[in-house]
């Protein structure tokens, strides 16, 4: 099937590549001249494993091509995805611009029976809107719903073996295009209406924004009665109801999806006049979390003329990602009470004012404390003897209990995890 992707960003180039795998054939549409070049050579301009890979395949296949004008991407194409970005505006809201912009740019181009695929995450209601301004252009395209469910670090896995494939339209043709676009990835279909399509994809991110806080409030409650959360969760987790997944405490949850799709879903119910007090709880206790590891610092240490050794920057592990990131917060944080800040991450990008180094044990170099902030599994093979004989002070602040305290406090350095 001939498809276009607009926009080149962690979705649409994955959906892209991907795309070229099941054996379609792909346009995808970039206006960033620095970012088409590298993809036209084959780079992938972010770190996702597998993706180089699949891009790799997809060019030396003649399926997967490269264009600065997007007129052209979608020319000829039976589907067209808009996979940009809807950044929060001051409200919370998602700004829908980008799509708008594209809808104004290939509208007066489209060919009937087009499929008009919205991947990005947008407010509900987006469909209707949308295809009331395609309808202007006499186009006979069919403006769908289709959200995307990729995690960061693992996504070509995520569109290879979703768990779902959710299509949100009213027109039975429409939908039985898209079945048959995903057809060889034989997973569950959900078909229903626009407005609950939009919706599936802000409850889900919602839900597990959910869970992380409560992980989180958890441990919290554990370091005041005494209680070890690992085992609490643990605990909890072989019950089928409730499961491990998302429940791993920490300085709170970040990235490009959670942050935004949660501010953006308590608009969208203010909007409708109903008051989400429930998310507005999570968002809270989200922002408290990363406060509260810098107040375990504040203890361990005065930030005044202090340095830190940070392991991690990326907002997760498996991603250079660090858009929303905790571990950049609490950097940031550290910097402005006069702390010195020294890194090691594999992956993530340069953070202004950050030190970056080249390991995990150059990082402790004479740090007054080492804090943990994202969950590389490198972190935990580190030789800790080299790590305590370089430290000024042996303090280890784990915010990912990645470490095991009594290993740590063997060595004869001081251990505080979140909850234990």
């Amino acid at each position: 099937m001939q498809v276009a992707v607009i926009g080149a960003g962690y979705v649409g180039l994955v959906t892209g590549a991907g795309l070229a795998y099941l054996g379609h054939s792909v346009r995808l549409g970039e206006r960033d001249e620095a970012k088409l070049a590298k993809l036209s050579a084959g780079q992938v301009p972010f770190f996702e494993a597998g993706l180089d890979r699949l891009l790799g395949e997809g060019i030396a296949n003649k399926l997967l091509s490269f264009h600065s004008d997007n007129t052209e991407a979608v020319d000829g194409a039976k589907v067209v995805f808009l996979a940009l970005p809807t950044p929060p505006d001051e409200d919370g809201s998602a700004d829908t611009s980008y799509i708008e912009g594209a809808i104004e740019e290939i509208g007066p181009v489209l060919q009937p029976g087009t499929v008009v695929v919205l991947k990005s995450t947008v407010p509900v209601g987006s469909v209707a809107r949308f295809q009331a301004r395609l309808d202007t252009f006499d186009a006979g395209a069919t403006v769908i719903s289709n959200p995307e469910f990729l995690r960061e670090g693992s996504a070509v896995g995520d569109f290879l073996h979703p768990d779902r494939i959710v299509i949100g339209t009213r027109n039975q043709e429409a939908a039985e295009v898209m079945m048959a676009l995903y057809q060889s990835l034989q997973a569950p279909v959900v078909v229903t209406d626009p407005a609950s399509s939009e919706m599936i994809k802000y409850a889900s991110n919602a839900y597990l924004a959910t869970r992380i806080t409560f992980a989180n409030a958890i441990a919290n409650l554990c370091e005041s009665v005494g209680a070890d959360v690992k085992d609490v969760l643990l605990g909890m987790g072989y019950d089928r109801r409730v499961g491990f997944h998302f429940l791993n405490p920490g300085p709170g949850y970040g990235g490009s999806c959670f942050p935004k799709d949660t501010r953006a879903l308590v608009a969208i119910a203010e909007s409708a006049g109903y008051d989400f007090s429930l998310l507005k709880g999570v968002i809270e206790v989200n922002e408290l979390q990363r406060h509260r590891v810098i107040d375990k610092v504040k203890a361990a240490v005065d930030l005044d003329g202090a340095t830190i050794g940070l392991w991690g920057l990326a907002f997760k592990a498996g991603t250079d990602d660090i858009r929303e990131s905790p571990a950049v917060f609490l950097a940031e944080e550290l910097m402005a009470a006069g702390s010195t800040v020294q890194a090691f991450d594999p992956e993530a990008a340069y953070v202004p004012g950050v030190i970056r180094v080249d390991d995990a044990v150059q990082a402790a170099k004479e740090a007054d404390v080492l804090l943990i902030a994202t969950e590389w599994p490198e972190f935990q093979s580190v030789d800790l003897r080299a790590v305590r004989d370089v430290m000024a002070v042996p303090h280890v602040i784990d915010a990912r209990n990645m470490l095991d305290p009594e290993a740590v406090r063997r060595l004869g350095m001081q251990y505080e995890g979140i909850g234990r």
